[in-house]
């Protein structure tokens, strides 16, 4: 089978092999392909191989041979699911390779909030410290985990992921989900009560149309002063104008985020350079062993998909 991969350079500066695909056929490998050469990219394609390329009626008119597509991903709303459904085309996603390292990033994220390991870093860089006047200079304010309160929207297996670390620090958790579920480790409460109880909200859910924008102006004005707003899922969960106003107003302490709505950033970005807001680009899930373990599981996907046994498929194709 012909194998085209679209972006490999999302997954792949070169430190990440790409040989177990070539099991399964000929590789195609496009670095990155501007959206007007996708369609002639894949025109001759069995399977495409992607992350975030936009695949929907327009990029994939030529695609007559198109049977499978396989997501370097968890997320798949850059796939237009009705048009792959209708034309027979199966789609899989890659789920729950990134829990640990986006549950590590989560919490890296929370303790540069609370801890100013940056910040302080520069100060000793800066020479601040040799005209320190005394052993221990504290200029930024220093603040504990323990006894904090985590509010977790959406609690998927990186939910969980965080809500074991969260108790472990000593942190009482919250969660928020569209079915509950018993555990002894949260307590499940809806969003308004989540919001108004948390030291500290992390977001773990989909991008979809119920959670789009779902942090917003009327959200953040829910939560306690001065908490601290944690985004490692997907930018379009929030407003960044509305972030931008809860930082301003003090609404916020901090607002710690790995993903905008615009990827890579827009040269308009409101949230850049402002005061009390951490944006690291979308690598929570890039740890080598991370994007290995992402590897066997692509591999595994597609193997499946040609013994006849699909995994991970999240959509309905029609039979041909």
């Amino acid at each position: 089978m012909k194998i085209v991969l679209t972006d490999a350079q999302t997954v792949t500066q070169g430190d990440l092999s790409l040989e177990p695909l070539k099991e399964f056929g000929e590789v195609e490998v496009n670095l990155l392909t501007p959206y007007e050469n996708i369609a002639e990219a894949v025109k001759d394609a069995d399977a495409i191989i992607c992350n975030k390329t936009p695949l929907n009626a327009d990029t994939l008119r030529l695609a007559t041979h198109l049977k499978y597509i396989g997501l370097f991903a968890t997320g798949y709303n850059n796939i237009d699911i009705d048009y792959c459904s209708q034309h027979g085309i199966t789609v899989c996603n890659a789920g729950s390779y990134s829990t640990n390292a986006v549950c590590q990033h989560t919490f890296a994220l929370i303790l540069e909030c609370l801890n100013r390991v940056g910040d302080y870093s520069r100060f000793v860089a800066d020479g601040n410290w040799k005209n320190s006047t005394t052993f221990s200079p504290f200029v930024f304010p220093l603040s504990e985990i323990a006894g904090k309160t985590l509010g977790i929207v959406g609690y998927g297996k990186i939910g969980e992921a965080v809500g074991r670390v969260a108790k472990a620090f000593g942190m009482n958790v919250l969660a928020h989900k569209r079915n509950p579920s018993n555990s002894a480790d949260v307590t499940f409460v809806n969003l308004d009560t989540l919001l108004e109880k948390s030291d500290i909200v992390s977001v773990h859910c989909p991008l979809n149309d119920d959670s789009y924008r779902m942090f917003d102006e009327n959200a953040f004005a829910k939560m306690r002063d001065g908490a601290i707003f944690i985004n490692t899922a997907r930018g379009g969960i929030m407003d960044e104008n509305a972030v931008l106003g809860a930082l301003r107003s003090g609404k916020l302490s901090y607002a710690a985020i790995d993903v905008l709505e615009t990827e890579p950033m827009a040269k308009d970005c409101v949230l850049c350079g402002e005061a009390n807001c951490i944006i690291t680009p979308h690598i929570a899930w890039a740890p080598m062993e991370t994007r290995e373990r992402l590897m066997g599981v692509v591999c595994d996907n597609l193997r499946s998909f040609i013994n006849g046994t699909p995994k991970n498929v999240v959509n309905q194709p029609a039979k041909s």
